[in-house]
């Protein structure tokens, strides 16, 4: 059974096995010959190199081809390089991604991330807080009744796979009512605090996927809804994710949605994401196409990217996804939604008491936030199409030793690191532009008719 990267990090070695100093990761694929992997192999055994992972897997850029990926220890860092140095003429490839390298310089280890969608099962419950268990100042810690409702939602959450249909929840009168005064609200205040295409989706959701006040929408009908119109689905999570788990998702159009409601005590209040922050405040524009472009920019810029900036990366989301601001028509409107989902809120940033500054990557990345009470601070954007140009170029300054890219058609993430890589992808950008030429072409002469 192959094992992803965290999970053997996770794993507890043997004594012997910790008595190894130098650690190497690495990638390489084999040039086509009978017996080429055990040749391969006695390599690391000549050279005294202990094999503590090692897996196959379908190469990304040749297809129908396999690689080999490795972590392995040695007593002597040279004896590492040699089998480095050894292996180079047996492989088609060979690309090094921990910490020693063959020049003697020290490398940041890349973490691991999902290529696949597939691979979002791997960490998707991995929550940090709540779930089936709450906290003591939770407003439903003593109402035992409440929390076996949420641990029926936690079950559907951690027994779901990619691909599976969304399991239908059967709402109580209790809980409808809840989301039905959350919903009337909120909906008082969206058609003069909230964007344009917030509003304009938002009557699309109430015609297609059941957007009522007598009624909770079951995620798998938004999710469609979603995919018919950005590719974005929905995902059943049973509490909050780590950041670099949450963005990996956003990068294969997968937003990860709670499907539990707050406390009937306190409507108006909720101290975690719930169905109405998540079907009021997010769902809307995610069927956006340059909303959803900037969201997945987020998660794909994520990828691979040291710790420092996943958290630079989610102050940004913060400010845009959660709490962001946009100039339409010489007027402020919202379209986050932490603002979209709390009436409170949504009146007070409209206001001139916060503070409002233009979105800048650079300088959104670094600012701090509160998370209990309302923003002091807000970042306006021009427009969702120049936020994700700004967010296209703070991620080129990620320090990572490849490029990432998203192939639509697999729903994969491919790392550009090699010149066949970019062969393709310049072929690929030739058939599109032809594309574009005939139909200006087409264009032209229906013009001239």
């Amino acid at each position: 059974m192959i094992q992803s990267f965290n999970q053997h990090l996770q794993r507890q070695v043997s004594e012997n096995v910790e008595a190894f100093k130098e650690e190497m990761c690495f990638v390489f694929a084999l040039k086509e010959k009978i017996g080429a992997l055990a040749d391969a192999l006695k390599l690391f055994e000549e050279n005294k190199v202990n094999l503590v992972h090692i897996e196959s897997r379908l190469s990304k850029d040749d297809k129908g081809k396999y690689e080999f990926y490795v972590d392995c220890k040695a007593k002597d860092k040279d004896d590492l390089l040699n089998t480095i140095e050894k292996l180079k003429d047996k492989a088609a490839y060979l690309q090094i991604f921990d910490k020693s390298t063959t020049d003697g310089t020290v490398e940041e280890s890349v973490p691991w991330f999902p290529t696949r969608i597939k691979e979002l099962d791997q960490f998707a419950n991995r929550i940090l807080s709540y779930g089936a268990e709450l906290d003591s100042d939770h407003p439903g810690f003593t109402d035992p009744v409440y929390r076996a409702r949420r641990k029926q939602f936690a079950d559907i959450a951690f027994n779901y796979k990619h691909g599976q249909t969304i399991p239908h929840v059967n709402y109580t009168e209790e809980e409808t009512s809840t989301w039905g005064i959350v919903f009337r609200e909120l909906t008082k205040l969206y058609p003069t605090h909230a964007c344009e295409e917030f509003n304009n989706i938002f009557t699309l959701l109430q015609q297609n996927c059941g957007y009522r006040e007598d009624n909770i929408p079951q995620l798998e009908d938004v999710s469609r809804f979603l995919k018919d119109s950005t590719g974005f689905t929905l995902r059943p999570v049973a509490g909050l994710l780590s950041s670099r788990d949450f963005l990996a998702g956003l990068a294969f159009r997968v937003f990860h949605s709670t499907q539990y409601i707050r406390h009937s005590s306190c409507p108006k209040y909720t101290p975690e994401p719930d169905i109405c922050h998540e079907l009021l405040g997010h769902v809307p524009l995610f069927a956006d196409p340059d909303f959803a472009d900037f969201s997945q920019e987020i998660g794909l810029a994520s990828l691979g990217a040291p710790d420092d900036y996943i958290k630079k990366l989610a102050t940004c989301y913060w400010f845009t996804v959660e709490f962001g601001l946009c100039r339409q028509k010489g007027k402020l409107k919202a379209y986050g939604a932490g603002l979209l989902s709390s009436f409170g809120e949504l009146e007070y940033c409209l206001t001139d008491q916060p503070e409002l500054k233009p979105f800048d990557p650079e300088k959104t990345a670094d600012q701090e936030y509160p998370i209990t009470k309302f923003q002091p601070i807000y970042f306006v954007a021009d427009s969702f199409k120049s936020a994700k140009d700004l967010m296209s170029a703070y991620a080129l300054k990620i320090p990572r030793p490849f490029s990432i890219r998203y192939n639509p058609y697999t729903q994969s993430v491919e790392t550009i690191n090699n010149k066949q890589q970019l062969v393709h992808m310049v072929r690929d950008l030739k058939n599109e532009i032809s594309v574009l030429e005939d139909a200006l072409k087409k264009m032209e002469d229906v013009k001239l008719r």
